[in-house]
Formats: structure tokens, C-alpha cells, sequence
């Protein structure tokens, strides 16, 4: 038996639909699920009540964090390239130009650095930023919701949640090369 494989070659515009394509669809799979999660944790005193944009918020949030892991697996030349692909995909999703969803990735970039700020762990700031987007704060206990910040519990489940919707791109280059 060989002792390497080979991988298959592919272009940025697949890569870019692939992963587009995955990360809705485990969205449109996984999001109830994450809801069912969130309003049977015992970080709140009562069931939160989601916005009724919860499914986007959550979803940008999964892109500017996926984008992030995307940055520490590729060379800056690639990174732009793919980026700007997925870029102008989710765009035509949104309804959006190319620039206006730039911007909102930009925004939710900043929503969440802010939010996770000293940290740079990406995982913990998207859970970070779930919470703040869909408004849990309220829903927690008092000690918690006075300090305005979320329960570090609730954060390490959010954690255990979010990490089944990163890519996993040590998998995808071992498959395939750009």
C-alpha cells in the first residue's frame, strides 16, 4: 500500500460553494436544536424568548468564525480569494451586494472582538456573541444579568454546541489542495 494520498485538486469558486452550501445546510439542520438547547439550559431563571432573526444572527455569526479558522489555515493570497467568494455567495443569499455583506461581516467581525475582548479565542467568542445576539441576558439569573455579562457555564455548553458548526479544515485540506 502507498504511503500517501493523493489529494484532489479544486478551485476557490468550489471550495466557496461547498462551504456556503454545508454551512446553511447545517443551520437549517442544527438550529432548532441549538433553540431546544438554549431554552432548556439552566443558566436562565425562564425560557428565553429569541428574536425573530435569531436563525440570520446565528448564522452570520457562524460565518465571521468560520471565515476566522479559514485565516489560520491558508496563506493571506488564498484567504482573500476564498473570502471574497464566499463574500459574494452569501451576498446573492442575502440580497445584498458584495460591499453591504462586507460590511455586515465586518459589523459582526467587530460585534464579536468586542465582546470577546481580552480574549482571542475564537469558539469563546462566538458563544459570546450568540448570546448577546439573541438577547439571553435578560433571562439570567439576577447576579448574572446585573453584572451584564453571560454565565460562564452557559458560555462553556454554548462552546460544546458551536464547535459541531466549524468547519474543519485540517479534514478538507488533507482531502483536497487548492
Amino acid at each position: 500500500m502507498l504511503g500517501f494520498s493523493i489529494r484532489k485538486k479544486i478551485d476557490t469558486n468550489k471550495l466557496s460553494n461547498i462551504f456556503v452550501n454545508s454551512l446553511i445546510e447545517v443551520v437549517e439542520n442544527g438550529f432548532q436544536d441549538v433553540l431546544e438547547m438554549i431554552k432548556d439550559d439552566s443558566a436562565f431563571v425562564s425560557e428565553p424568548i429569541v428574536p425573530s432573526n435569531a436563525k440570520q444572527q446565528f448564522l452570520l455569526v457562524l460565518i465571521v468564525g468560520n471565515i476566522d479558522y479559514l485565516r489560520n489555515s491558508f496563506d493571506n493570497y488564498e484567504v482573500e480569494e476564498i473570502e471574497d467568494e464566499i463574500i459574494q455567495k452569501f451576498a446573492k443569499i442575502y440580497g445584498l451586494t458584495e460591499g453591504e455583506f462586507s460590511a455586515l461581516i465586518r459589523k459582526t467581525d467587530e460585534f464579536i472582538s468586542h465582546h470577546n475582548f481580552p480574549s482571542k479565542n475564537i469558539l469563546y467568542g462566538m458563544s459570546k456573541a450568540v448570546f448577546r445576539k439573541l438577547n439571553l441576558g435578560e433571562f439570567q439569573e439576577s447576579y448574572f444579568k446585573s453584572q451584564n455579562v453571560p454565565n460562564p457555564l452557559f458560555i462553556k455548553r454554548m462552546d460544546e454546541v458551536l464547535i459541531n458548526f466549524i468547519w474543519d479544515w485540517d479534514v478538507f485540506l488533507k482531502k483536497y489542495k487548492l
